[in-house]
């Protein structure tokens, strides 16, 4: 079977989560033409009557992230009025979460997108290691929970900048042939100094 289709996304945060479901679904088929329509950070029953408007011009299979049951309530009648399909994607994995854990769900839309402070120990250290690249800053080196030394092309900047992903403040220090070592190396006592000898 083959024809056009409009597929609509609603969401109360980013959409990502809906996006990436729907992509994966859609890749399924083929020999099928659809328009997406995506409502993003609808958490007004304006924001909500503006989408399913739009749905009302152009019926379609609506997919839905709304943690607000408000929301989520008024969706469905109006989708049910219009009959229209629509799925949660949500509800399933949380509803078994929610008996797994015996907890209750917060309804708290974008949760996952929340900025913590492991989020920010990363972005610094992420900045720390862009600015003491290459022997850069050497007199800052004290600062670096991890050094690493060893000759250039050794694979030094990337190592540092996984470390640094991970919330670890890493610098490095390029090691010259027929040329001695920076003295700070020998002064610091705090980083862990690593030596990398190939790789």
């Amino acid at each position: 079977m083959s024809g056009s289709f409009h597929l609509h996304l609603i969401s109360d945060a980013t959409g990502e989560t809906l996006h990436a479901v729907a992509k994966a679904a859609l890749a399924q088929f083929e020999g099928v033409t659809v328009q997406e329509h995506s409502y993003t950070l609808v958490r007004s029953e304006r924001q909500l009557l503006r989408a399913v408007d739009y749905i009302r011009e152009h019926p379609g299979l609506v997919l839905f992230t709304l943690v607000n049951q408000g929301l989520r309530s008024e969706l469905l009648n109006q989708c049910t009025l219009i009959t229209v399909p629509y799925f949660d994607v949500m509800e399933g994995p949380v509803s078994l979460m929610q008996r797994f854990f015996g907890a209750r769900e917060t309804h708290r839309p974008g949760g996952q997108h929340e900025i913590d402070q492991r989020y920010l120990q990363r972005i610094e250290a992420l900045n720390y290691t862009i600015q003491h690249d290459d022997g850069q800053a050497l007199d800052e080196l004290e600062e670096a929970e991890t050094i690493l030394v060893g000759a250039s092309r050794t694979s030094k900047t990337p190592t540092c900048v996984y470390l640094a992903m991970r919330g670890v403040r890493a610098a490095n220090v390029p090691l010259v042939l027929g040329m001695s070592a920076p003295p700070q190396l020998l002064a610091y006592t705090k980083p862990l100094i690593i030596p990398i000898l190939s790789l």
